[in-house]
């Protein structure tokens, strides 16, 4: 099987003794200059970017990306803005792995097959889609591997045995564990010692799959949680779009140093 930009990136984290770090921002918040300036300057400091695609049932988002979508729909971006913001980021030679993450009436409304071909088209790596489940995701995740992209599959605290190793089996290359029973950016509610407790659970049905783990991480909880595949943050950049704009400074400065902080606490 052929290697990834994102199996690439693990790789790379691995060899250096670390998890990924992975970012999460909305595409076009506060519009699409931004977006591709924040990307821009993150791009030394991060593994992989996660982009989300703005949608008005945002029901696993708690309210600080919920804020970020807000400003991104008052903007008035669409699917086409999103996709341009990844091809201009691509282009960059040293550009980090894309992963797209969003609904799946997004890409239904877009159409799969036209959905998939402009992934490709503009270089996107892979895809989260929070309302489409195993097994009822199979098929498209199928899909997605003749086109070269990596379909990520999700995890739970919740799930069984039997169907962590049915996803498990079926899945890509990477896997996305939700660190706890919460909408995004809520403070963690079990210890960090409890989540790697889960986590490397999982991680033993299959250790060349690379999992990462999101919901709840901060500057203050990321190194603790180190010995994972990756770590995802999204809240926190998100937290901190809102603080900069409402303050007045310079949300792109801020989200760098940010970022900057996150990758040396898990040095």
């Amino acid at each position: 099987m052929n290697e990834t930009n994102i199996d690439i990136a693990f790789r790379i984290a691995k060899t250096q003794g670390r998890p990924a770090l992975l970012t999460y921002i909305v595409a076009g918040d506060r519009n699409k200059k931004m977006t591709s300036s924040i990307l821009k300057s993150i791009n030394d400091h991060v593994d992989i970017c996660e982009v989300g695609i703005p949608h008005n049932t945002n029901v696993a988002d708690g309210k600080q990306i919920q804020n970020s979508i807000y400003r991104a729909l008052k903007g008035k971006i669409k699917l086409k803005d999103v996709f341009e913001i990844v091809q201009k980021y691509k282009k960059d030679l040293y550009s980090k792995p894309v992963i797209l993450m969003g609904y799946y009436n997004m890409v239904l409304q877009y159409g799969e097959r036209n959905f998939l071909k402009k992934c490709k088209e503009v270089d996107v790596d892979g895809i989260i889609l929070v309302d489409l489940p195993f097994p009822e995701n199979k098929e498209f995740a199928k899909e997605c591997k003749k086109n070269g992209i990596t379909f990520v599959q999700l995890l739970a605290p919740t799930t069984s045995d039997k169907r962590l190793k049915e996803i498990i089996r079926n899945s890509h290359s990477m896997l996305y564990y939700i660190s706890m029973l919460s909408t995004t950016g809520g403070k963690l509610k079990v210890s960090s010692k409890q989540i790697l407790k889960n986590y490397f659970k999982i991680k033993k049905i299959d250790e060349n799959k690379n999992i990462v783990i999101g919901f709840g991480i901060t500057n203050k909880t990321i190194k603790s949680l180190k010995k994972a595949d990756g770590v995802v943050v999204g809240s926190e950049i998100c937290k901190e779009i809102t603080s900069s704009i409402e303050s007045g400074k310079n949300p792109v400065i801020r989200v760098s140093k940010i970022v900057k902080s996150l990758r040396d606490k898990i040095e």
